[in-house]
């Protein structure tokens, strides 16, 4: 009898290990997003303030206004408050003093994707325009890994994420921004879609590229290579934002949760991916509000710039929806996260913050 327990555990042990080897993660971020629009909505004085509404308050209002902050994040981001919040869990509503903050002391970019990638915060990271990355990041740990090796990717708007995710030394491939795709993929669609990108019009410069383009590539390449691990980073939120375009940011908001969506539904109904996905959502850094001229700007000069939200939905995560338990929580344990939630420990010659006590199945 104890023998057969044994063997019994053993295949358990055997089935479990197998499992995880087949375990996908795929981390998307849009670059700050607030927290305030994910769970309140559109902001009516925003909105209101001829400034930043582009002379279109009544546009704004009628597309995204609710008299409840519930109805008005249900139009703003329908993905999020119709699917995940149903089948997943989203954190950072400060209402219940459930607190998601960078750990970094610096509030923008760079240091945020570096803090989200490789958990853990390096203060010499001060600048968006910082060489490569020194540190281990979570999807160069899955390459590692022999299940995972060449079956990594990532795509980006902005151009700096080779740098951030250190192209040269991770040995997966980087896209951004105007970056040839068909260095990757030379099927007939990467071809039109890189042609439209590098002749399209280039609203953000030659350092990032509009969210279409990097949404279709990224959807393609995810369909065709079928990566294990996976990132995808928008920008156009980030953008509209600095740019005092609130309108445009709300409907870059708006498309973001329509595309991550799409992303999810796909997984869903294709047999390589079903229940065996794990997805975490998340902004690289916050924007002002409390003084509402602000939310256009981040930084350590913003009071409130380093208050973030994230979102988890996938096979071990109970569908528990929108998290109201109070606890202050940090961008850097993030990594861990989506690694534990994939039957991995995430390690690195550097310290890497613990996991979040994700509430599981």
């Amino acid at each position: 009898m104890r023998l057969l327990l044994t063997l019994i555990a053993f295949l358990i042990s055997v089935a479990v290990s197998a499992q995880d080897k087949d375990q996908k993660i795929i981390i998307i971020t849009t670059d700050g997003l607030r927290w305030q629009e994910v769970f309140k909505g559109m902001d009516a004085e925003i909105a209101k303030n001829p400034k930043f509404n582009q002379e279109d308050s009544a546009g704004i209002f009628k597309k995204y206004w609710d008299k409840t902050e519930a109805g008005r994040r249900q139009k703003l981001m329908p993905f999020f408050w119709g699917t995940l919040a149903k089948q997943g869990q989203i954190y950072g509503n400060r209402a219940y003093d459930n607190k998601v903050d960078n750990a970094n002391p610096y509030w923008f970019s760079y240091p945020g994707y570096s803090e989200i990638l490789t958990g853990h915060v390096d203060t010499l990271i001060n600048s968006n325009d910082y060489p490569p990355n020194p540190h281990t990041n979570i999807l160069e740990f899955f390459n590692k890994i022999p299940a995972y090796k060449n079956r990594v990717a990532a795509f980006g708007a902005w151009g700096a994420f080779d740098r951030i995710i250190n192209e040269k030394r991770a040995g997966f491939p980087v896209l951004n921004a105007y970056d040839d795709n068909t260095a990757v993929l030379s099927d007939p669609v990467m071809k039109l879609l890189n042609e439209m990108n590098q002749t399209g019009f280039k609203p953000f410069g030659a350092g990032e590229t509009l969210d279409v383009f990097t949404h279709f590539q990224a959807l393609h390449y995810l369909q065709v290579k079928k990566p294990k691990a996976f990132y995808i980073s928008y920008g156009d939120t980030d953008e509209f934002a600095h740019h005092g375009d609130y309108k445009y940011y709300l409907d870059a908001t708006h498309q973001f949760d329509e595309w991550v969506g799409q992303i999810w539904n796909w997984i869903q109904h294709d047999p390589d991916y079903k229940d065996k996905t794990t997805l975490l959502i998340t902004t690289d850094h916050g924007r002002g509000d409390v003084v509402k001229s602000e939310w256009t700007s981040h930084g350590q000069k913003v009071l409130d710039a380093s208050q973030i939200w994230f979102t988890v939905i996938g096979p071990k995560v109970k569908p528990s929806g929108e998290v109201k338990k109070s606890q202050q929580l940090y961008q850097k344990q993030l990594a861990a996260t989506v690694a534990q939630l994939a039957g991995f420990n995430f390690t690195a010659e550097h310290e890497v913050a613990k996991a979040v006590e994700v509430e599981q199945k």
